[in-house]
């Protein structure tokens, strides 16, 4: 089977997670504060941080396929967690082993696809193969998302049973997936070492991380931590909850599915910054907006997170300027994230301790306006300053 194939058939399973839509309503079910529940998704993001550099190295220093093995087979036991532990401590436990089994494919799965692919003299397929990837997992999200509600009101726990067996299947697929072709890959150097010796080298890759910060913060705090409180405080019924979160999902597919499509009008660069504006927008504007909005704001969001991530990727690929240290630095960039999520999920349960969830989304859109212009212009300037050269 071709490598592309494997890898979207593994990215599709891999995150074929059929609790997305309701773990806030059962965490609430089994007894969870929203303290609670929002103090082990900071520590998620901590935890996060911690593991994703060691493992991404881990991941340079000996094979990429491996890690992704590991990853499967570390998600498939966290999917299980809250079956048999219905407490916090279940719930901790189950998000701990979340973080550390995607630490354990973040880098390397990219790292991998990117690598396949370059000593493979195809380069120019990369950004669509990891595009198409995305798509595949999104659609597999399409399929199973709307029965999310409805299977937790049969079965508490049936959607994490769900989950389990995917990423079972994903491990499979993580098998079959071929050796590199011949090409260093083994290093007698500590990848963390080199990998900070070329960030520091080159301040545009670091600009470019920091670029991805904002999609990855926008796309982590409304998908996935505020999806279920918005709708709630809009009174969609929980039944509606999987069923609008597979229609976002599909918008979002269909943008990864065309990472080129704005290519004819503006440069990757300029296109990330202009989907992330419109990202920050939509925030913004669920806050005034009825249902109806919010569904269009949703769908809005989601496409443009869709089309920017495959085009960051890129752009962070093509600026990594040793190729030993690409799943370190990978790695590093999701590190980045992570750390800025944790910092705005402690925030976030501030905000809605004391009812000021619509707060903390125009805050967090200015706050992302901001950034992006800071970066833009910063960019600007180190592109400049190294053409003068």
């Amino acid at each position: 089977m071709n490598v592309i194939r494997l890898y979207k058939a593994f990215q599709l399973c891999n995150g074929l997670l059929w609790w997305l839509p309701i773990f806030y309503l059962y965490q609430r079910d089994i007894g969870l504060s929203d303290q609670e529940i929002f103090g082990i998704q900071a520590i998620y993001y901590v935890a996060f941080c911690l593991l994703d550099v060691p493992t991404g190295a881990l991941a340079d220093r000996f094979d990429y396929r491996r890690f992704l093995q590991l990853g499967a087979i570390t998600i498939t036991i966290a999917n299980l967690v809250p079956v048999f532990v219905q407490n916090y401590w279940g719930m901790l436990s189950h998000f701990l082993l979340i973080a550390l089994a995607y630490s354990f494919t973040s880098g390397a799965g990219s790292a991998y696809l990117y690598e396949y692919l370059h000593r493979t003299g195809r380069d120019d397929e990369y950004k669509n193969a990891e595009g198409g990837a995305r798509a595949y997992s999104l659609i597999g999200r399409v399929v199973c998302l709307p029965a999310a509600g409805v299977l937790m009101q049969w079965h508490a726990t049936s959607p994490y049973l769900l989950s389990a067996a995917a990423t079972l299947v994903a491990l499979f697929f993580a098998l079959r997936l071929p050796p590199l072709p011949p090409g260093e890959h083994r290093h007698e150097q500590i990848a963390v070492t080199r990998a900070w010796r070329v960030l520091r080298a080159s301040p545009l890759l670091a600009l470019l991380m920091v670029q991805g910060v904002a999609i990855f913060t926008l796309v982590r705090i409304l998908q996935a931590n505020l999806f279920q409180p918005v709708l709630d405080a809009k009174h969609l019924p929980v039944a509606g909850f999987g069923v609008l979160m597979a229609v976002t999902t599909l918008f979002e597919a269909a943008g990864a599915a065309r990472p080129g499509l704005l290519r004819r009008k503006v440069s990757d660069l300029r296109a990330v910054f202009l989907l992330t504006v419109v990202m920050a927008v939509c925030l913004a504007l669920l806050v005034p907006l009825g249902i109806v909005g919010v569904v269009v704001c949703l769908c809005v969001f989601s496409l443009a997170s869709g089309l920017s991530f495959p085009v960051q990727r890129q752009l962070v690929n093509d600026a990594i300027t040793d190729p030993r240290s690409r799943a370190t630095l990978l790695s590093m960039e999701s590190l980045i994230d992570r750390a800025v999520c944790s910092l705005v999920i402690f925030a976030l349960g501030g905000y809605l301790s004391r009812g000021a969830m619509n707060d903390f989304l125009l805050h967090a859109a200015i706050g992302t306006v901001l950034l992006m212009a800071v970066v833009a212009t910063t960019i600007h300037l180190v592109r400049t300053k190294e053409r003068s050269r």
